[in-house]
């Protein structure tokens, strides 16, 4: 008898008995934390991420320093205008083919929610967060965070997201490691985040 026998045979029992019981699944561990912002900001730095600390009425100014003059950037529908500088070109996401979203300079959305303990940065396809694409195709991903969309733990995120949503857990910049365990930025998504976090 061979492994693959052995294997199909344990399946066939299994499957003729009508399937295990159902397992207690324990709910025991941490829902809560004590929120702390810094602690965002650090996990978020250490993934190699770019974080600005600034008023609302700053967030253009912000934009305007990370992009250089006549960048062209990727917005969402419902992004806030008052956050775009009058130093780049603004592409409403009206449809925008992967072609045009690729070639911008960089894209400003907003988050759904922030995870302290994990550096996390949520989006759920809101009108200010657009298409799953446009955080995947530019370069730069420029992403505005209030510090009341922070929370502590994972579960806590999860209490506040609409599970039928397109989630997309961005933790620092698109990175991955070759065979020899070299890092590669930008291979899945965009090789610079930078979270501007409101107070």
């Amino acid at each position: 008898m061979t492994s693959r026998d052995v294997v199909l045979g344990r399946l066939r029992a299994a499957l003729a008995t009508g399937g295990a019981v159902p397992v207690e699944v324990p709910r025991d561990y941490q829902h809560t934390g004590t929120l702390d912002l810094d602690q965002l900001v650090e996990r978020l730095t250490d993934y190699r991420a770019h974080v600005h600390r600034v008023a609302e009425a700053a967030v253009a100014d912000t934009i305007a320093g990370i992009l250089p003059v006549g960048a062209t950037i990727v917005v969402p529908p419902g992004l806030p205008s008052a956050w775009l500088p009058p130093t780049v070109t603004a592409l409403p996401d009206d449809g925008l083919d992967n072609a045009r979203i690729g070639a911008a300079d960089a894209v400003v959305t907003a988050a759904a929610v922030a995870i302290a303990q994990t550096g996390t940065v949520v989006l759920d396809g809101s009108p200010d967060q657009g298409r799953r694409v446009l955080s995947l195709l530019p370069d730069r991903h420029i992403c505005v965070v209030r510090a009341g969309q922070v929370v502590a733990t994972v579960p806590e995120a999860l209490a506040r997201l609409t599970p039928h949503r397109p989630l997309t857990w961005i933790s620092g910049p698109s990175a991955t490691s070759d065979i020899e365990l070299i890092r590669v930025e930008g291979v899945h998504g965009p090789r610079h985040l930078h979270v501007v976090l409101l107070p």
